[in-house]
């Protein structure tokens, strides 16, 4: 490549002969690790080849870099090779832990991540707290604090701007999260296991045993459209991308399948997803990642991936919890959280946070460079940014 001229950065080399747009073409032929190389040979080059570009097709081909299935960029503040580093420290483990936040009394706490703020349950309220600079701790106080349950909040969701929330006293609330509007109504007999809220529309389960379907105004004014007799303890639930249909997750202590499809418009079954459930095999979580394709975990240890358009009765992949390809699980003891690659069936990687007592893993959310982890007395966090 020649001697460095003068100025130690190259500029001599017959290589900057060549017009960028070769340079850039030659380049994108190298695997990230030739890439991280050619930036060391020098200064010119360092900054050459961590340009964006060239490293974009290799962070596609990482494990959670930031890249959705069709290619669109889900993290476009980072850049590219940072994104590559941390994918690296994902798939081997390497991390910093620390503790967020201890509480005295052990809780069931729920979590939602929406950009640099972190919304927890904490009882009956939700603390809202910002993310420190660099992700790995929280502002001492938190911006705001939703409160409307008289018993422990059990599941809440965020949607177009309001925090949605179900509580132990059956009551679903509503709150703005920027504003002053706050509304609380009985939406069940008993405790709200479980909310979604998409365009307007709320869903929720309760432990009596109904999955309800909600139509909220912007003035606060709530119409209930539809109440599903489920004939079990409902645990999850979650609306479709095109509010075409809802889906349900139960206690699998009856002969119905523990998760169900209803249609939106009518409240009708639409079809049941899978035949082989044991008895007792709750789903605790569902999760649609497309209008046609869902996840589910729940106590019989499996985590599944379905696909509504080839087969309702199996799914098309199950991994056993012993574009973004991962998945990050919580156990029901010793608080023990694995990482997982959808393109394989093996744990990747597994953390234990629990120790010296047991508790389960209640909620588990990630970024391209965090994860976080509520137990029943802790919250706490993984840095995958420098290990």
């Amino acid at each position: 490549m020649g001697r460095p001229g003068p100025g130690g950065g190259g500029r001599g080399s017959p290589l900057w002969a060549l017009p960028e747009e070769l340079l850039l073409l030659l380049c994108s032929y190298l695997d990230a690790r030739a890439l991280g190389r050619l930036g060391q040979t020098c200064r010119r080059l360092r900054l050459f080849a961590a340009r964006d570009t060239l490293w974009r097709r290799p962070a596609q081909a990482c494990l959670h870099a930031g890249y959705s299935a069709a290619g669109a960029d889900l993290a476009p503040g980072i850049p590219v090779k940072e994104r590559v580093k941390v994918s690296w420290n994902w798939r081997h483990g390497r991390c910093q832990r620390a503790t967020l936040l201890k509480w005295k009394r052990n809780l069931m706490p729920w979590m939602q991540l929406d950009g640099n703020c972190l919304y927890l349950s904490q009882a009956e309220d939700i603390w809202a707290y910002r993310l420190r600079p660099d992700g790995a701790g929280l502002q001492r106080r938190p911006q705001a604090i939703f409160s409307g349950h008289q018993e422990d909040v059990c599941r809440f969701v965020l949607a177009n701007g309001h925090v949605v929330s179900g509580g132990g006293d059956g009551n679903i609330a509503l709150h703005e999260v920027h504003g002053a509007l706050s509304i609380r109504f009985s939406a069940h007999e008993q405790e709200v296991n479980c909310v979604d809220s998409r365009g307007g529309i709320v869903a929720s389960g309760s432990r009596d045993r109904t999955a309800k379907v909600w139509s909220l105004s912007p003035g606060g004014a709530r119409q209930c459209l539809h109440t599903v007799q489920t004939e079990d303890r409902v645990w999850s639930v979650a609306i479709s991308p095109l509010l075409s249909s809802f889906v349900t997750g139960t206690a699998c202590c009856g002969h119905a399948s523990p998760l169900r499809i209803w249609d939106l418009q009518s409240g009708q079954l639409a079809t049941s997803l899978g035949t082989d459930f044991h008895r007792g095999a709750g789903v605790l979580d569902v999760l649609y990642e497309t209008p046609s394709t869902l996840l589910s975990c729940g106590y019989d240890t499996y985590i599944r991936y379905w696909d509504v358009r080839a087969n309702t009765r199996q799914c098309v992949r199950e991994w056993e919890d012993d574009g973004n390809h991962m998945i990050a699980s919580g156990s029901s003891y010793y608080g023990v959280v694995r990482l997982w690659d959808k393109r394989h069936s093996r744990c990747l990687q597994s953390f234990s946070l629990s120790a010296p007592t047991s508790s389960p893993v209640y909620c588990l959310r990630f970024n391209i460079t965090h994860l976080y982890a509520a137990l029943a007395s802790a919250l706490h966090v993984l840095d995958f940014t420098s290990p």
